[in-house]
């Protein structure tokens, strides 16, 4: 219990369809019949014992890819939340609760700072005062991360959502590469760059208050022929770290490189302000937004996801 093991379990036998399947994560728990595997990405699979083939424990995490950054996860969570978090944060029993406004489930959960267990009614008590629900993001695929509290926290009816990865990359080589005059980057949040980026749109007073935040923000914009914006993106440098979000280009001018571009040119700018090593945060859905980071050089380093308390009224 509570290690990273490889299942093989065979599906039914008595039909055309039966197969093989192996299943890799932490097992959760073992009891009626039933063996719950959590995957990397936090989400539990739950296998019959009358299928099981073979198992074996497997080390606790792939190995790191030649030439990326070396990071615990815990150095990354800490990172990231000093990164993307509004002005209202609080350690609440070893978890820092974060609020601003309801924007952004980032903004608006709490994360570990070490290995404690978090408590709900505190932080329960903690949101309630803000008008929140109370939300905690969950890091998993690493070692000594929280699978064992995922499957603890769904078979209570905390329901899963926003599955997504931390991923690094070494920042010199995402640099490397002629200026491109589309794009320029200040330390100003700008109404350009605001407009560039719909979604602060929703809450205008919130939006401002995170993206603004964090330690030496640097805003970049991308502008088409005509000198209307058609990209934005945002990278906070904190130590070595570059941190990178809201990359954004209009649907009118994808397909142009300004994505890349982007990216090469916040990480030029944080090179100058002495970083080494980049990281962001995506969702696993996000096909397009993987397939450019992959081009780019990151690699996953750990995932999360987030559970909310369920309502009790």
């Amino acid at each position: 219990m509570g290690r990273r093991v490889s299942v093989r379990t065979f599906a039914g036998a008595r039909e055309q369809s039966a197969r093989f399947t192996d299943t890799v994560g932490v097992l959760t728990s073992w009891a009626g019949g039933v063996l719950s595997v959590t995957r990397r990405d936090g989400r539990t699979v739950r296998l019959a014992e009358a299928d099981l083939v073979a198992g074996k424990v497997v080390p606790p995490t792939p190995a790191r890819r030649r030439g990326t950054p070396a990071a615990s996860a815990e150095e990354l969570v800490w990172v990231a939340a000093r990164g993307w978090g509004g002005p209202d944060a609080e350690e609440v029993g070893g978890w820092l609760a974060r609020a601003c406004g309801g924007w952004t489930r980032r903004a608006n959960s709490a994360v570990p700072l070490g290995g404690s267990r978090p408590d709900p009614d505190r932080l329960g008590a903690w949101y309630a005062a803000r008008g929140l629900p109370l939300s905690l993001q969950l890091t998993t695929g690493a070692d000594g991360s929280g699978e064992l509290l995922a499957a603890e926290l769904d078979g209570l009816g905390w329901p899963a959502a926003g599955h997504s990865t931390v991923r690094v990359a070494a920042l010199a080589p995402l640099a490397d590469a002629a200026p491109d005059a589309r794009v320029t980057v200040g330390r100003e949040l700008t109404d350009d760059w605001l407009a560039g980026f719909p979604r602060a749109a929703e809450a205008p007073e919130a939006a401002r208050l995170v993206l603004a935040g964090g330690p030496r923000p640097l805003f970049a914009v991308a502008r088409a022929g005509d000198g209307r914006v058609a990209g934005v993106g945002r990278c906070v440098v904190d130590g070595r770290w570059a941190g990178f979000a809201a990359i954004r280009v209009d649907p009118a001018h994808r397909r142009a490189g300004l994505a890349t571009a982007l990216m090469r040119e916040l990480a030029r700018a944080a090179l100058a302000e002495g970083a080494s090593a980049a990281y962001l945060q995506v969702e696993v859905d996000n096909a397009p937004a993987r397939t450019l980071y992959d081009a780019l050089g990151f690699a996953d380093h750990h995932h999360y996801h987030y559970r909310t308390a369920p309502d009790r009224a």
